[in-house]
């Protein structure tokens, strides 16, 4: 027997729902579909569920509409169910229920991110660690301090001890042996990088983890004999044959990472991203998919990331969300589609919640004069009791609204038009009354990160319930 869901919706969603629900086939045999009986679903309220919803519940879980804000465990509580809060347009259903009914976990991965602060050495000690505690937010794993050629780092122990006494895992990245050894005698965690001849500054056994890199660049057979001295001296390491820029070997060293899987099916490997995302003049979203689906098919379980030009001033977040993606596709043998839109931050899979004949549909039920705003194939639509206009461009719309007197009218319905436009020209799905969504290149509310954890995708700030022209779901 298949889990058996119940969908709550109202009046205008009923018959888009049922037709959704009937296109999952066999899986859907065990799912129903309750008109709690109001019109739009942000009008569905705790007491109105406790009220109309028939008891028993027979199902195995109850999903309400996302724009719903009843209470979830009063309703379990009362009702002897698990309720959830589902997507809040009935398009995004199918990417939310996933495989076998079930919301895409997010929450595994197996990639550790090394974050790097480039500059550390010329920042004083809690200016390092305030950044350190950004980037163990935003997803790092080890805090990364980088060594700047010429560049004294007085305060490198000291900066450690700080990071440390944090409780934050931290490598240091130099080229100079000296600031190395400085940093194996501070307590460090990781060392970048070391190799055949400089591994000799780690004791045998050594508790440090470094990062081991060829000598001569590209050479393969160092990196060998460095992993094997370390092997030897009973010293764990990673190894990083180094992903260079494009024009710049780029396809070579790709063609390295693969060799040496081949060579070293058991070791720890790296690879540093930055030198792509940071020299390349291309949105780093794309760029940190494709290559963390490199790093998930060679089993590559270390990632060094750096956020110093300001078109990557997100790298880390998109790291760690490529990260889970890569996970759950692999987990389940799939493609990494379906599971996540923390990625999509300038176009939608799905930029329309509605079809232009849906919202036809709809304009012709309504009985209040409150404005609705949708996007659809065909440009924007604002509509409500007796009106429906559509253009591609806000402009065009507003001498159709009759609110030139009543200001504060036309800074709201200005304001949403230009949003639903900016999201029909980009191809992203426009909510009335909420902002954008741009995946994980902008910030979300701790509300709203708690429910991307719990439903694997980019969710959106809800309001307390219906505002004065909110768009029907």
């Amino acid at each position: 027997m298949s889990e058996r869901l119940l969908f709550l919706t109202g009046h205008l969603a009923f018959p888009r729902l049922e037709r959704m629900v009937a296109s999952f086939g066999e899986a859907a045999r065990d799912w129903r579909i309750h008109d709690i009986g109001v019109k739009v679903a942000a009008l569905m309220t705790l007491e109105i569920i406790q009220r109309r919803l028939p008891r028993p519940v027979a199902a195995d879980r109850v999903i309400l509409p996302g724009r719903c804000r009843a209470d979830l465990e009063t309703l379990a509580r009362d009702f002897g169910v698990a309720f959830e809060r589902g997507p809040e347009e009935i398009a995004d259903l199918p990417a939310y229920l996933g495989r076998g009914g079930a919301p895409p976990d997010l929450t595994r991965y197996d990639m550790r991110i090394f974050a790097e602060i480039v500059d550390a050495s010329k920042m004083s000690v809690v200016e390092v660690l305030a950044k350190a505690r950004e980037l163990a937010r935003s997803g790092a794993d080890v805090i990364d301090l980088g060594c700047l050629p010429d560049t004294n780092f007085d305060h490198l122990e000291e900066t450690i001890h700080a990071l440390k006494a944090d409780g934050l895992k931290v490598s240091v990245d130099s080229a100079d042996v000296s600031e190395l050894e400085r940093a194996a005698k501070a307590g460090v965690d990781h060392l970048l990088s070391l190799d055949e001849e400089t591994l000799a500054i780690l004791p045998n056994k050594s508790p440090i983890v470094p990062v081991l890199t060829p000598r001569p660049h590209g050479d393969l057979d160092s990196l060998r004999r460095a992993a094997q001295i370390a092997r030897e001296r009973g010293i764990g390491a990673i190894l990083d044959p180094i992903l260079d820029p494009i024009h710049f070997g780029f396809a070579a060293s790709i063609a390295r990472y693969v060799a040496l899987r081949e060579l070293e099916p058991n070791a720890e490997i790296m690879m540093g991203t930055g030198n792509l995302t940071e020299l390349t003049d291309a949105d780093s979203a794309g760029v940190t998919a494709a290559m963390l689906g490199i790093c998930s098919e060679l089993n590559i379980r270390h990632l060094l990331t750096v956020q110093v030009s300001p078109h990557t001033r997100r790298t880390l977040q998109e790291h760690d969300a490529a990260r889970r993606l890569m996970f759950a596709a692999r987990a389940d043998r799939a493609l990494p589609k379906g599971y996540s839109d923390a990625l999509l931050q300038i176009h939608d899979r799905k930029p329309y919640a509605a079809t232009p004949e849906e919202i036809a549909e709809l304009a012709r039920e309504l009985r209040d004069s409150n404005f609705r705003i949708e996007t659809t194939r065909d440009g924007v639509h604002i509509y409500a009791k007796g009106f429906h206009q559509v253009a591609p461009d806000a402009m065009a719309l507003f001498p159709h609204l009759a609110v030139e007197h009543d200001g504060a009218h036309a800074f709201y319905l200005g304001a949403e038009l230009m949003k639903a436009e900016i999201a029909y020209r980009l191809g992203k799905r426009y909510r009335q009354d909420e902002p954008l969504d741009f995946g994980v290149a902008t910030d979300v509310s701790e509300e709203d990160a708690t429910r991307f954890k719990e439903a694997g995708h980019t969710m959106r700030k809800a309001g307390e319930g219906p505002p004065k022209d909110a768009a029907d779901t």
